[in-house]
């Protein structure tokens, strides 16, 4: 088996201009730079084999957006695979949206379906004048900008390749936490509240590991290092600024500790129904939170973390993160592998599209039609925020008339003793738990949110108690479509990879 070579680099994705910010029903504009934001690429490969990792401070890398870096990189000469670049986020949002597009064609945002319905004489109306603002970079332009970003910095990391070895580890942080609560009733709700008499149980688990890999230079120096979590980088999400989240924080601390040269390829893990906020223990922000998901009624004073929404909360989580990398480091690890087996499959998988039914489509109809009647004045993102249910509803109906399946990237790849498993979903904890208990490697790391934003993919379970991010309207694979991506990544890992 030949020598593995890897090479890194970073660049910076931060506009100079303000930006529209990604990931919020609320219309926001970053007033100032928390931290900037970056690309960082990891370019691994052997005497025929290879695979580059871009981790993006992004709330998502469209497949629109992954299409353009590989359309640049596709007449490159000097033997990068465009197919093999696995472009991913850290699903931060406080990052700049840009022109966004899925492989499912034919679909409209919830915006225009919305226009359609309004009555004469109200309009759509955007309230922080995004589009006409020649200070705020817009859709287009961001996203060529993050296009040529992206596209350097894996040239870039392709470039630096050089002997080199890996170790992978283990460690452990409370971070990510399910932010479903789940009702007497049956139903469940994102962002739920908990203190009620009818609130039974958190939905979903939680997974406090951190899967490593400590990756070093021809001379057995430290050069890279890759975290891969379960937790979304959604600390700061409803701030005025721009930020890689509590990443940024981690970042810094281990550069603090091993030297400003060391790169950190963050990977967010399935991760769709977590985040770093502990709704049972729930702490009031002191900062503004612009969600309709979140209308807590009876906030009580608790003796717990700090806010996750606010910078003292990120600061923690960060502090957390960095702090137990540097003790699995200092604590010993095993001996680098120099030359272990390299592997890397892509496939695409045909995911059948969670479909929604007449009666759905009808009553979704009559809602935005009795919504609007009733409304006074124009309509804004408020107003979308509370119908997006019912237009998703109505995107369903399109889409599904056109398509029956969702084309969906998957890479498998065996570097060692080490799985690696991507995926393009907010995927639910349930599936990545099933997929790294059941896999026959010594240890996975799963990458969601990977070429593509497919939206959120939740259980069976998820699907019954309802509300964002379980709604038809969330994504477009529901949990039978869960089961094939399990059972197929399963299939390619214990099979083919990593055979008994």
């Amino acid at each position: 088996m030949s020598k593995l070579k890897f090479g890194w680099a970073e660049i910076d994705l931060t506009p100079e201009k303000k930006v529209s910010l990604a990931g919020q029903f609320a219309e926001r504009i970053s007033e100032y730079v928390e931290k900037p934001i970056t690309a960082t690429a990891m370019a691994v490969s052997s005497d025929d084999e290879q695979m580059v990792i871009v981790s993006c401070d992004l709330l998502a890398v469209s497949a629109n957006l992954s299409d353009l870096v590989r359309e640049k990189l596709s007449d490159n000469t000097v033997g990068l695979d465009p197919n093999k670049v696995i472009m991913c986020a850290i699903h931060t949002h406080t990052a700049p949206g840009y022109t966004r597009t899925g492989r499912s064609k034919g679909t409209r945002g919830s915006k225009s379906l919305l226009e359609q319905f309004l009555p004469e004489g109200k309009k759509y109306v955007e309230r922080q004048n995004i589009s006409n603002n020649s200070d705020i970079i817009k859709g287009d332009e961001a996203l060529n900008f993050l296009a040529e970003k992206i596209t350097k910095v894996t040239l870039d990391a392709w470039a630096q390749r050089r002997d080199g070895s890996f170790t992978n580890a283990f460690g452990r942080a409370p971070v990510g936490m399910c932010r479903r609560a789940a009702y007497s009733d049956g139903s469940a709700q994102m962002w739920g509240e908990t203190n009620q008499a009818v609130f039974t149980e958190v939905e979903g688990g939680s997974d406090t590991g951190i899967e490593l890999l400590f990756v070093y230079d021809e001379n057995n120096k430290l050069k890279g290092i890759v975290p891969n979590l379960a937790c979304p980088a959604q600390c700061v999400q409803h701030r005025l600024f721009v930020s890689p989240d509590f990443w940024g924080e981690v970042k810094m601390l281990l550069r603090k500790h091993f030297g400003e040269d060391i790169f950190m390829l963050p990977l967010c893990s399935a991760a769709g129904d977590q985040c770093p906020v502990d709704i049972v223990r729930w702490v009031e922000p002191e900062s503004d939170v612009n969600d309709p998901n979140i209308d807590r009624k009876y906030p009580l004073k608790r003796k717990a973390d700090p806010s996750m929404f606010d910078l003292k909360g990120m600061k923690l989580t960060g502090r957390r993160i960095a702090n137990e990398i540097i003790a699995v480091y200092e604590d010993g690890l095993d001996p680098a592998q120099e030359n272990p087996e390299f592997v890397h499959h892509v496939k695409v998988m045909k995911l059948p599209l969670r479909r929604t039914t007449l009666s759905q489509v009808n009553a979704a109809k009559k809602a935005i039609n009795d919504y609007l009647s009733q409304k006074e004045g124009d309509v804004d993102f408020n107003d979308a925020a509370k119908l997006q249910v019912h237009t998703g509803i109505l995107a369903r109906e399109a889409l599904q008339n056109i398509q029956n399946v969702v084309d969906t990237e998957v890479h498998t790849i065996k570097l060692g003793s080490v799985a690696i498993a991507t995926n393009p979903f907010e995927l639910f904890l349930d599936y990545g738990n099933q997929i790294k208990a059941r896999s026959h490697a010594e240890q996975t790391f799963l990458i969601q949110l990977a070429n593509g934003i497919e939206g959120y993919l939740p259980t069976e379970k998820a699907e019954k108690g309802g509300h964002y991010s379980a709604f038809v309207s969330s994504g477009l694979v529901g949990h039978e479509g869960g089961d094939q991506l399990v059972r197929e990544t399963l299939e390619d890992i214990n099979n083919e990879l990593f055979p008994l």
